[in-house]
């Protein structure tokens, strides 16, 4: 990739949806050159996420509690819950997709109603998730998991030459399985199988419950001052 430029926007601060004492702040990529799959593999690397077409890294003024993690699924050792999860996977079909099965929608809409009533997804819209997971200038695929050939979850991730991203996930809400978790140790699976080192979760942040579960993938790197340190 030619030498480029790097041209940053600011959103307007706004309350966080993670940390709801702190207010946050975007980095938006405005230049158009790096939006395709080795720009932004480049920029995934150095911090940064999408969100649509949207790259952007968090640049709130008075908190870092958003770190950027990846998990090093070359060197993937499971704990003795993870253990156990992966058998639950034999009784499993799962399927890496380029396309979504038919009846996505019936379970992404199941999904939203029970888990995110509050949240900006509400009610479950076609276009607002496409908007939101896809971007006309990436490789994305879909992951399909299945149970007695019922559509239990799906995660969409983002492929590069070296690395997979998840971009988002959803699953049947009730279930007695833990289908994020499973949904990850198969997007690490699927890096093994196809040599890729990396698996992009999003980022790490400790002080909120829901989004702090990425660090019992290990071994793991933190992006920490620009240095991945593990």
């Amino acid at each position: 990739m030619k030498e480029l430029s790097l041209q940053l926007g600011l959103t307007p601060e706004s309350d966080c949806n993670y940390l709801p004492q702190q207010r946050d702040q975007l980095g938006i990529v405005m230049d158009q050159p790096w939006l395709n799959p080795n720009g932004y593999d480049l920029l995934i690397s150095s911090g940064y996420r999408r969100s649509g077409s949207v790259i952007y890294k968090p640049m709130c003024k008075n908190c870092n509690a958003c770190t950027p993690l990846r998990i090093n699924c070359a060197q993937f050792h499971p704990s003795k819950s993870q253990k156990r999860q992966q058998n639950q996977l034999k009784k499993l079909q799962w399927e890496f997709k380029e396309e979504l099965d038919p009846n996505w929608f019936e379970l992404y809409e199941r999904y939203i109603n029970t888990r995110h009533t509050n949240g900006s997804m509400f009610p479950a819209n076609k276009k607002q998730f496409f908007d939101f997971v896809t971007a006309p200038w990436m490789n994305i695929a879909f992951l399909h998991l299945y149970q007695d050939n019922q559509l239990i979850a799906i995660a969409v991730t983002d492929v590069f030459p070296d690395s997979l991203s998840a971009v988002y996930s959803f699953f049947e809400p009730d279930h007695k399985l833990s289908l994020g978790t499973l949904c990850v140790l198969l997007q690490i699976e699927v890096c093994h199988q196809t040599q890729r080192q990396w698996l992009y979760p999003g980022y790490q942040i400790d002080q909120c419950r829901e989004m702090n579960y990425k660090i019992r993938f290990m071994p793991h790197e933190k992006l920490i001052n620009g240095e991945w340190i593990g």
